[in-house]
């Protein structure tokens, strides 16, 4: 397999974060510097920052109910290292593997995330062509008409030459202050929520995925995380 995969199943990074790693030296394969299109074999030997890595990798996955107020980051690395910023990895529980989140939540966004070293199921969630649909709750002040509507489902460029692809929203609370819609997406720009409703003029004000294809959050409190079924993994591998 290729060495990014290789990376990935093992919990490291993301493929692409595992091309990262290999550009900038870290990686040695059988002894000497790796490059992004190596092949690594069961007898080779892969060492990351002096240490060898296993060939056997024992697969973990786990769904949490992300918070507002951390980051979808192994480590922060943010600027001020005096005061890092809570991760999602906080919040896994003892003896937890080396896994990492599958896509991103931004800081003030919550809800629904998988994390895992399945570089397989990884790629399969947040690549581009895959379309798994994910549904975010949304509420924004006042009122959205429905033109203001059907231009967000048309898609809309939120960034010059960022289109993005159509979508489904539905109103499912309002008030005269507050409107409250579920928003289904088929890809994962970076802030692509907040940033449609911009384009029409209202300000997310709370922002939580609460679906990935039929998967919920169901019995899971802020901040708690649980370990994904056999029923679950399979469906996931299978959408």
């Amino acid at each position: 397999m290729r060495i990014n995969k290789f990376l990935a199943e093992q919990g490291i990074a993301s493929r692409r974060g595992a091309d990262e790693i290999v550009a900038e030296g870290r990686v040695l394969l059988n002894g000497k510097v790796a490059n992004a299109g190596d092949d690594v074999g069961p007898n080779d030997t892969v060492e990351l920052d002096g240490k060898i890595l296993s060939h056997k990798v024992k697969y973990e996955y786990y769904l949490l109910n992300k918070p507002k107020g951390c980051v979808c980051t192994v480590n922060d690395r943010k600027e001020d290292k005096e005061r890092p910023r809570k991760t999602v990895m906080d919040f896994l529980p003892a003896g937890a593997g080396r896994v990492y989140p599958v896509g991103r939540l931004d800081y003030d966004t919550e809800g629904l995330l998988i994390l895992t070293n399945d570089g397989d199921l990884a790629y399969r969630l947040t690549a581009p062509q895959s379309e798994i649909p994910k549904t975010y709750l949304v509420r924004i002040e006042g009122s959205v008409t429905p033109v203001q509507l059907n231009r967000l489902r048309a898609g809309v460029e939120i960034e010059k030459g960022v289109v993005t692809k159509k979508c489904k929203i539905n109103v499912v609370e309002t008030d005269k202050n507050y409107t409250k819609l579920h928003v289904v997406l088929t890809e994962g720009k970076n802030r692509e929520v907040r940033k449609m409703f911009e384009v029409i003029g209202k300000e997310v004000t709370f922002l939580k995925r609460i679906r990935i294809g039929e998967l919920t959050l169901s019995g899971l409190d802020r901040g708690q995380v649980r370990r994904l079924t056999q029923e679950e993994v399979f469906y996931l591998k299978n959408l």
